[in-house]
């Protein structure tokens, strides 16, 4: 048996040299003593600090904007009051005015009883030539009419300012109904400030996470094509070994089984095998005649499973069927005697048509039963 000198590869002296200078890394961070008893990392703490003033920065101008929104909501508001009661106050002048000039108390009807007959028409003929119905004044008629009026307008003046109150009353009910309406927009203007914030830090930290996953796959990606490297060459050597080593190279012609270390079967030598004995052949076609008797079996068992599934398949299609059949003709009767129902009601309400207009509304007023009444005046 003869040794071979083989020249080891380039790889495995650049790989020896790589970990050698990670180890000399290593050191080097670990003997120095400023970051081993301190523990800063300076770069993190200058992001930390520019992110925290970011973050600040941030606060200060959306509570800038809504300082600016919630003037500008006031000052809306107020605008609107001011419209508002400029155009009660309008209103209340145009109204006030047709009164004055429309609706004056002399021009009405009862002029002559609420103004003591100041410009009312006087019939110069005697009363006695004219007969009662020409009297106007009756005896002891106009007794407190006076005190009435007065009363009637003292309940005037209290209608109009229970009518003021209420409005006024419904006014403030409306301005605070819309104040409240008011803040609750700038609240929800707030809220989608604050959660558009928080999305975007999610999204930023998320993007750090991801990113910091990529690199720690690539890493162990990179790893793992190392020692998948490491591996291969350890087995080519190991292979390359058993070939210089082998039996065939040095040509070791020993029996043609051989025992092996660790109490394993003897190993078969190619060139000087036989073949297979009657006994381990017999061995051989039982073992396969007895699994095929068990796949037949196996098949048998499922042939019986699925023919007992697809009867009770067919059993539960077979009753809902039966169910949809009954259901129909539920739905079917029911139909009928709905539209049984839907005649009837319009034959009754054919009938009850036809008494109102032919048997009950037969006899229609006309004209002159109208013109009898209101024909004097009393």
């Amino acid at each position: 048996m003869y040794k071979v000198d083989l020249p080891v590869e380039q790889s495995l002296e650049k790989a020896v040299e790589r970990r050698r200078s990670a180890e000399t890394a290593r050191k080097a961070r670990i003997f120095n003593t400023r970051l081993r008893v301190m523990g800063l990392d300076l770069d993190a703490l200058n992001q930390q600090v520019q992110e925290k003033k970011h973050q600040q920065n941030m606060e200060i101008q959306r509570g800038n904007a809504f300082d600016k929104l919630g003037e500008y909501h006031d000052k809306a508001l107020l605008q609107q009051d001011i419209d508002e009661r400029e155009k009660r106050a309008a209103l209340h002048t145009d109204l006030t005015q047709y009164w004055a000039t429309h609706q004056r108390e002399e021009d009405s009807h009862d002029a002559d009883l609420k103004c003591g007959l100041k410009g009312a028409f006087r019939i110069t003929i005697p009363e006695g030539e004219l007969g009662p119905a020409s009297m106007k004044i009756f005896q002891g008629e106009g007794i407190g009419e006076e005190q009435r009026r007065r009363e009637q307008m003292k309940k005037t003046d209290r209608d109009l300012r229970a009518q003021k109150e209420d409005n006024e009353k419904r006014h403030m009910g409306d301005k605070h109904r819309e104040m409240l309406v008011s803040k609750e927009l700038v609240h929800q203007d707030l809220r989608g400030v604050q959660q558009n914030a928080l999305e975007g830090e999610c999204k930023k930290a998320a993007r750090i996470a991801l990113d910091n996953y990529n690199q720690a796959l690539a890493a162990e990606r990179a790893e793992k094509l190392k020692e998948q490297h490491r591996r291969e060459e350890r087995e080519n050597l190991a292979e390359m070994q058993h070939t210089l080593t082998s039996d065939m190279m040095t040509e070791c012609a020993e029996a043609a089984k051989r025992e092996v270390e660790g109490g394993r079967p003897p190993r078969v030598l190619v060139d000087k095998w036989k073949g297979m004995s009657p006994e381990q052949l017999s061995a051989i076609h039982r073992e396969r005649e007895e699994q095929r008797l068990e796949k037949q079996r196996q098949r048998d068992a499922e042939k019986i499973q699925d023919a007992a599934w697809e009867l009770q398949l067919l059993k539960l299609s077979r009753e809902a069927e039966e169910q949809e059949r009954r259901a129909e003709e539920l739905r079917r009767e029911k139909r009928t005697q709905t539209d049984l129902y839907n005649t009837q009601l319009a034959r009754e309400q054919q009938a009850y048509q036809e008494y109102l207009n032919k048997k009950l509304y037969t006899n229609k007023p006309s004209k002159e039963y109208f013109y009898q009444f209101n024909t004097s005046s009393r």
